[in-house]
């Protein structure tokens, strides 16, 4: 048995090393980064077994994406595919404080993702299944890879994981939340941002925003707000967690290890505050260093932060 199922996209990252203008760039870091291999990291680092399933190109990124995430202890099901390449993703710093970020995935082999890429063997066998609303904007046989896995995982007891990860590049506000709209039924534990939520909900306040969501099927919803904290609302209950204090080095990663720190505590039997104090040290975290996944921590790191206030307010 495996704790966490995950599947989707990874890609090669090139990571400008000076701020500015992308075209004056001459160094380069490469690496790799997707939400839902940086989730099994997370959970894996944490110390619950991960699993992940994705398309990559017969190519030296594809074989760099299948070595790292083997060398994280990670269940690699890296397929490899020789008739599309592996996507890539390009990060610049325009300002010290301004990200952007660029993909180049049309036509990848992660696009090319069906539902003949996934064991159900291994879905039925795991005890989470977590994807994330990218994966079905790639392409029509990505989105019913996705149909696929959470009908299996629903059939097997399996809990389902969803997190909204809007992607504006990929599809439309109205595609994304007329799908989220259709599956979220299905799901029993879903993350959003305030705005992914609304593309589901027209609420405004994240609390009530979270209630409107578990309506819908969820029985835990996390609505996570960055650095004024994130709230969970399970059993009925909304409980608030504050931030931890951290110098923000590059925020890109920092919902995937919300969710991959949220998810191992599952796993371990916590209950909803350590969870969600988990979830947000996880995700500081992230944004300590440069990269997509490199600080997500270990379980010795988390005493390490400091927070604004240790309680988790009701």
């Amino acid at each position: 048995m495996t704790d966490l199922v995950t599947f989707g996209e990874t890609m090669a990252l090139f990571a400008a090393r000076r701020t500015g203008p992308l075209r004056f760039a001459r160094d380069f870091e490469l690496g790799l980064g997707g939400a839902e291999s940086n989730v099994a990291i997370g959970v894996a680092r944490l110390g619950h077994s991960a699993a992940w399933v994705g398309r990559v190109g017969a190519d030296e990124f594809g074989d760099l994406i299948r070595a790292t995430l083997m060398s994280e202890g990670v269940d690699t099901r890296a397929i490899a595919d020789p008739e599309a390449p592996t996507g890539l993703m390009i990060k610049g710093r325009r300002t010290a404080d301004l990200i952007d970020v660029s993909y180049y995935r049309r036509d990848s082999a992660g696009s090319r993702l069906s539902p003949a890429d996934l064991d159900p063997e291994l879905i039925r066998g795991a005890r989470v299944l977590h994807l994330s609303a990218i994966t079905p904007a790639l392409s029509a046989s990505a989105r019913e890879a996705a149909r696929h896995a959470i009908a299996q995982a629903r059939a097997a007891g399996v809990l389902v994981s969803l997190d909204v990860n809007y992607r504006r590049a990929l599809w439309s506000p109205g595609e994304a939340g007329a799908w989220l709209r259709e599956t979220i039924s299905g799901v029993d534990v879903l993350f959003a941002t305030l705005p992914e939520g609304r593309l589901i909900a027209d609420v405004d306040d994240r609390a009530e925003l979270a209630k409107a969501l578990s309506a819908l099927g969820p029985r835990h919803v996390l609505v996570k707000s960055g650095a004024e904290g994130a709230l969970e609302l399970s059993d009925g209950r909304v409980r608030h967690a504050e931030p931890y204090e951290v110098t923000e080095v590059d925020p890109v990663g920092a919902g995937d290890a919300f969710a991959a720190g949220w998810l191992a505590d599952w796993l371990a039997g916590a209950g909803p505050e350590q969870r969600l104090r988990t979830a947000c040290a996880a995700g500081a975290f992230a944004v300590t260093s440069q990269g997509d996944w490199e600080s997500l921590p270990r379980r010795g790191d988390l005493n390490l932060l400091r927070r604004r206030s240790d309680a988790v307010s009701r």
